[in-house]
């Protein structure tokens, strides 16, 4: 073979070997750093997303911020301890719940759906599944079954054995923070600014309870008046529904033109002075603050939104993942496998964990 051959045949070998590598990268570098999959349960429990879709997609009828709800509840998980299902572990002589940390009580609500969908999915693939993947499969489908985004979600958590309710208290951001309290929050996360942007964009679906904004509309900051940032129509709407010293419960939209469709009108409300949390309207009212062209970008262009939410998703999912051998595979969502041996659990309630009703 001629030498002009030879480099030929050196070049197409090269070129095959690079086509090989890149066709089995993952899906990004932070699932492959976290050693997780989305064909994680492809011989195990190939079922597992339409098991999980389905639960979901019958509560949703009834109850269609449920999938506000679920997307939040894998936010809630992940920030603190990591995306572990700590979350849902119950009160015992050896676990104090985080169920029950202030960012969490009254706030957080779905437990008794993530314990019907692992019930099906146990029904299925016993033992095989996390509650933790549960969370993070349950977060995507909310997504899409709110006409919102979908995503490969890499798959192949464990479930931690811990809760840690001081650390819900230090680690999860609350509905009154400033924006350089929020990006610090987030920054500990290993979370950008874009990142915060695109996770706050999840407040497009669902409601809030009035006790997160009555301050905002009687006594701003101590100052007896409501807060400058808010529309002074939409002020007056949200005080008919939130009348002063009026019962904290009441549920408002957290984004008044569209509750229950993921869309990108959370960013246009921040432009006209809607946003319903301080700490959402603080991404664009902040002077200066490099939130506002973000924001205005994904008021004008959804696609921009989706593609950045379904990556922040992602990237969120794989903090302080458990694989391999660590943590187990709970076999009951609200207890570690200890506990449920102890309780004598072995089928599941749906009426099981501390179910808040916000």
């Amino acid at each position: 073979m001629s030498s002009f051959g030879v480099k030929v045949a050196s070049l197409v070998w090269c070129a095959v070997v690079l086509v090989v590598i890149v066709g089995e990268l993952p899906m990004s570098t932070d699932a492959q750093a976290s050693g997780l999959d989305p064909s994680f349960y492809k011989n195990t429990c190939p079922n597992v997303h339409s098991i999980v879709r389905e639960v979901i997609r019958n509560v949703s009828k009834t109850d269609p911020r449920m999938l506000g709800s679920l997307i939040r509840l894998h936010f809630h998980d992940c920030f603190v301890q990591g995306c572990d299902a700590s979350i849902l572990l119950n009160d015992t002589k050896t676990i104090t719940s985080e169920q029950s940390a202030p960012p969490n009580s009254n706030s957080i609500r779905g437990l008794d759906v993530v314990n019907k969908i692992k019930t099906e999915v146990e029904k299925a693939c016993p033992g095989v599944v996390s509650c933790a993947d549960i969370l993070a499969l349950a977060a995507e489908i909310s997504s899409v079954l709110g006409q919102g985004p979908d995503w490969k979600v890499p798959l192949g958590r464990r479930d931690s054995t811990t809760a840690n309710k001081t650390l819900a208290g230090l680690n999860l951001p609350g509905p009154s923070f400033d924006l350089t309290t929020l990006i610090s929050f987030f920054k500990r996360q290993d979370l950008n600014v874009t990142d915060l942007v695109a996770l706050s964009g999840a407040h497009t679906i669902g409601r809030a309870r009035c006790q997160f904004i009555t301050d905002r509309l009687y006594n701003f900051s101590n100052s007896a008046k409501p807060d400058p940032n808010l529309n002074t129509t939409y002020l007056q709407q949200l005080r008919s529904i939130c009348p002063k010293n009026g019962p904290g419960n009441t549920l408002t939209n957290l984004d008044s033109s569209t509750p229950d469709k993921f869309d990108k009108n959370y960013y246009s409300n921040l432009q006209v002075r809607k946003g319903l949390l301080q700490s959402d309207q603080e991404l664009f009212s902040t002077p200066g603050a490099e939130t506002v062209s973000i924001v205005n970008k994904f008021s004008s262009d959804e696609n921009a939104f989706f593609e950045a939410f379904k990556a922040s998703m992602i990237k969120m999912g794989n903090i302080g993942v458990i694989t391999g051998n660590k943590g187990e595979i709970r076999k009951q969502c609200n207890f570690v496998n200890t506990q449920s041996i102890e309780l004598g659990l072995g089928r599941y309630n749906s009426d099981d964990g501390m179910v808040s009703s916000s």
